[in-house]
Formats: structure tokens, C-alpha cells, sequence
């Protein structure tokens, strides 16, 4: 008898069951602490909370493989029990970010059309705002203290586990894009499971005995491509709900934490922080930065400590990670030599660099397009075929739209963006996503947005605003406009008013020459 023509479509038990296989290994390791409520739980005992709140979604709410959960928190023990729970039904996890607005957020609801809606009670007021579609069968609270979650974890467990392929859908990821609509990236277990080892090779295999910190919000793949193999292989997690420099370094301290994932802003407050100097750090094998390039004057006070602090990069689409550097054989002087480059590609990634018009791959040393092809690259873009298209070139490449150079080394540097898009605290900035918003003010009539340098986030949106006839308008009115429409990190921090927009040969706005005439302005 033949066998199946795909072993990525065949479904099997393990598939999604991060916590029940973990646990046969491992039950009573620690698996998971979480400083705000000083909680800490096996492997075992998370299974457990897996298996209670998956049976609620499937008995209770009625629930089934390929029905959608969205969750607006923090980074909770909560929302790793979704991540679980999910896993073992087949059911679609969706976070979504709390930095959002209603606008932004009722956008992605109307096009992921969830089942359940899960939320923090810090957020309750900006969920009650919300116009949550008619899909929503349930819509639970959680606290710390009493709240809807106590009937979800009182539920009398059952084995949920299903069989489930590799091509089986796990996560829906919105991540921000160069138009003014957020793209939702289709994230198999595929995906997940290949990164996972690709992390796990990359790191010498070690990961087992790690004591992670993890930084990175769980709106973000990064929260999970940070969470996935560190529980693959059954490592300690340290769950941070949001960043203070402070608590850090405590944690790392007390926790004796040997990594932690961070932007360049985490390490800037950090080194800021009075305890910085008086912290110790020796755990620490390392720290890795990825979202936005990392400044040397940023890493260096690690560096002088011991520390090795390296940039590495990744994509939702192709990743989520695809390069980093392997620091297990090299001294610290030579890590440092390379401070500046993501590093080299992971065991089981292909990449290349081309022209962006050709597409010819580029000579090493010349500028081009980073584009890379994996076992982990992503899905589709949810009910967007036509980005998909633009994404995927011939023979399964993605275009990162990231301008890259490698040296002779074969080390490779991420020098600028082949759109528009921009980085700021490690939040993609859509442009055109501000200039839609600045636009909708009666008083304004065309609006431009660029990404400045910004000693804080590294980038920074400004705004060069064109005024409808006779009309006044302030700096502080247009950012106050932004602030009530878009997230923080969307808002434009400085504003420029002109007479009329600059345009190229093609009469497209040209922004080069905003962004010129702003640092002109700036002396």
C-alpha cells in the first residue's frame, strides 16, 4: 500500500499537544513562573489547566477544529493556557494586541470572526467598545482575583487531544504591513514545530536546561516563538506581563535567568536604571534583540560585563526566526566584531539576496532584497490572496521587502526597508495606516508620514501635514487626533505643516524629500 503523499497532511496525535506530550517526559519539572502572583506550575500541572480549559471550549462553548479564540492581555498564565488548550482541539488562537484601537481592533474582528473572545479586566473598558462579531459564543474575563476564568480551570478534565497535520492551522497573527490594513498571517503548526527545532539546533541543543525571561508580548509571534521551543524541550519559563527595567534585572537576579529576548528600548532602560551596575549578570549566557537593528553603544555596557548581546531576525511570514548568531564556540571580542549583522541563517533556512527589479541575486557585498525559504515559512495571509501572491516568488521564496547586505564572512546586515513601512520600539509602522487617519480630519487636507530617528524607540512616525484652505491647526491638535484613532508607537511624534506635499517624477509623494526638509527644519 502506498503511503500518503504528504506527511505534512497526514494528522497525527502529537500534533498541537505541547502540553501532554511535554508532560509524559517531564511532569514535575518546573515548566512555568509567574511573578505577579508568585505562582509556580509543572508540567504536569499545566497539562492539567490545558485539558480543563480545552474541554470547556469544546463541551461547553461548543467549540470545534478550526473555530478561532481571540485573547486581549497580557502575558498571562491565561494566555498560555489558550496556547495549549488550543493545541490539543484543532481551535485557531488569535491574540490581539491591547496597544490597538477600537478602529484597528474592529477591523481585525470583523475579518477573523472568532468563536470565543477572552480579555484581562485591565482592559475591560477598551473590550465593552468593541463591536465583537455574532460568531462570539462566549466572552470570559480574567483577574487575578475572582473572575469568569475560576468556572473554566472547575471544569472536569477529559482527554480533548485530536489528531491534527502539520498543515493544520494553529495561531492567526495580525502583523503590520505597508497599507493601511493589517494583514493576518496564517500560521500552521508547520510552522511552529519546524522553528522550534531550527531554535533548538541553533542554540547547541542546550535549551532543556535554559531559564528563559520572556519579554516579548504574546500579540506578537515573537511571545510564542520565544514560549514553543523553550517548552518543546522542556526548559523554565519566566513569564514578564509587561517590561519594567527593574523588575528585570530583579528577576534575573533571583531567578538566576541565563536569557532573555529584548529591542534595543528594554536594554536602553535598563542600562539607565539605577540597579543596572549592581545587578549581577553572570547567569546570563546572553541577550538577543530582534524587531529593529540594535545600536553598539546600546549593547555595549553588556559586552563590558560579559554579556554578549546579538541581533537576529525574522519574519511572521518566513520564521519566525531565520537568522541569529551562534556565540556557543566564538569569544566575546569576536561576537563583538559582528555586533552590528543579524548573524548567519538558521541549519534549515535558504536565503538569498536580489535586485529589486530583476530579481537577479546580487553579487556578496551588494545591496539588495533579502528574500528566504523554509520548512517554517507561513500559510497564506488570511482572505488576502493577493498579498499572498506579491509575498511568495518563484520556487516558495519570500520577499522580505528588507534591504540586506552580506560580507565576506558571510555574516549579513539589515540596512534599510524597499517600501516604506518602519520600525519603532520594535512595532512594524504602517505610514499609509497614519496618513488614512490624519486625513479623515475635516481640517486636513493630505498628509504624508515618514519614520525619523528617535534616541528612545529608534524610529519615530513624523507627520507633514497639509491644512484645508483657511483652516488652523496645531501640532498638539493632529497628535491629539492620532492618540484618540491609532496605538501609541502609530502616533507621530513630531509634525510638520506645509504648503503642499513634495512629489517625485511619478507624482507619488515623495518621502525623502519630507524627511529632508524635516531635518533641514532641525538645523
Amino acid at each position: 500500500m502506498p503511503g500518503p503523499l504528504h506527511y505534512d497532511d497526514l494528522p497525527m496525535n502529537w500534533v498541537g499537544d505541547w502540553a501532554g506530550r511535554r508532560a509524559a517526559l517531564t511532569p514535575q519539572r518546573e515548566a512555568l513562573h509567574d511573578p505577579a502572583t508568585e505562582q509556580r506550575f509543572t508540567y504536569a500541572q499545566m497539562n492539567d489547566r490545558a485539558q480543563r480549559l480545552s474541554t470547556y471550549l469544546v463541551d461547553t462553548l461548543g467549540l470545534a477544529k478550526g473555530d478561532t479564540v481571540c485573547f486581549i492581555m497580557r502575558n498571562r498564565l491565561e494566555a498560555v493556557d489558550l496556547y495549549l488548550a488550543c493545541g490539543k482541539a484543532g481551535i485557531i488562537l488569535a491574540p490581539l494586541s491591547f496597544r490597538l484601537r477600537k478602529r484597528e481592533l474592529d477591523d481585525l474582528l470583523a475579518r477573523i470572526q472568532p468563536q470565543a473572545f477572552f480579555y484581562e479586566g485591565l482592559f475591560e473598558e477598551l473590550v465593552d467598545s468593541l463591536s465583537l462579531p455574532e460568531s462570539v459564543r462566549g466572552k470570559l474575563r480574567v483577574e487575578d482575583g475572582p473572575s469568569d476564568y475560576d468556572a473554566v480551570l472547575a471544569t472536569e478534565p477529559r482527554d480533548v487531544n485530536i489528531p491534527l497535520a502539520l498543515n493544520d492551522v494553529a495561531l492567526y497573527i495580525h502583523t503590520g504591513g505597508t497599507t493601511a490594513t493589517p494583514k493576518v498571517c496564517i500560521v500552521p503548526h508547520r510552522q511552529m514545530v519546524w522553528n522550534s527545532f531550527d531554535i533548538l539546533i541553533t542554540a547547541g541543543g542546550n535549551m532543556g536546561q535554559s531559564r528563559e525571561l520572556l519579554t516579548f508580548p504574546f500579540f506578537h509571534v515573537g511571545g510564542w516563538n520565544t514560549f514553543t521551543p523553550l517548552y518543546h524541550s522542556g526548559g523554565h519559563i519566566c513569564l514578564l506581563r509587561q517590561f519594567d527595567p527593574g523588575l528585570v534585572l530583579k528577576l534575573i537576579a533571583e531567578e538566576k535567568i541565563t536569557h532573555f529576548g529584548a529591542v534595543e528600548a528594554m536594554l536602553r532602560f535598563m542600562v539607565d536604571h539605577p540597579n543596572f551596575a549592581d545587578t549581577p549578570l553572570d547567569t546570563l549566557d546572553g541577550v538577543t534583540t530582534g524587531g529593529a537593528p540594535c545600536a553598539p553603544t546600546v549593547m555595549k555596557p553588556f559586552f563590558d560585563r560579559g554579556v554578549p548581546v546579538t541581533q537576529s531576525y525574522g519574519l511572521t511570514e518566513a520564521g519566525p526566526s531565520n537568522f541569529a548568531h551562534n556565540g556557543i564556540d566564538q569569544p566575546l571580542s569576536q561576537i563583538w566584531d559582528h555586533n552590528a549583522s543579524i548573524g548567519t541563517t538558521f541549519y534549515h533556512c535558504d536565503f538569498k539576496i536580489i535586485e529589486q527589479g530583476t530579481h537577479k541575486p546580487v553579487q556578496r557585498g551588494e545591496r539588495g532584497v533579502l528574500c528566504l525559504r523554509s520548512a517554517h515559512n507561513f500559510q497564506e495571509y488570511l482572505h488576502q490572496p493577493e498579498r499572498t501572491d506579491k509575498l511568495f516568488l518563484e520556487d516558495g521564496w519570500v520577499y522580505s521587502g528588507d534591504l540586506a547586505v552580506e560580507d565576506e564572512h558571510g555574516y549579513v546586515y539589515i540596512v534599510g526597508r524597499a517600501d516604506n513601512m518602519f520600525i519603532s520600539g520594535g512595532e512594524n509602522v504602517s505610514p499609509e495606516e497614519i496618513e488614512n487617519v490624519i486625513k479623515e480630519h475635516p481640517l486636513v487636507s493630505s498628509a504624508a508620514v515618514v519614520g525619523i530617528q528617535d534616541e528612545r524607540w529608534g524610529q519615530a512616525p513624523l507627520a507633514a501635514v497639509v491644512l484645508a484652505p483657511g483652516a488652523e491647526l496645531g501640532e498638539d491638535d493632529v497628535i491629539a487626533y492620532c492618540k484618540a484613532e491609532l496605538a501609541s508607537y502609530k502616533v507621530p511624534r513630531k509634525v510638520l505643516f506645509l504648503a503642499e506635499l513634495p512629489l517625485t517624477g511619478a507624482g507619488k509623494t515623495d518621502r525623502n524629500a519630507v524627511k529632508a526638509r524635516y531635518e533641514a527644519e532641525q538645523g
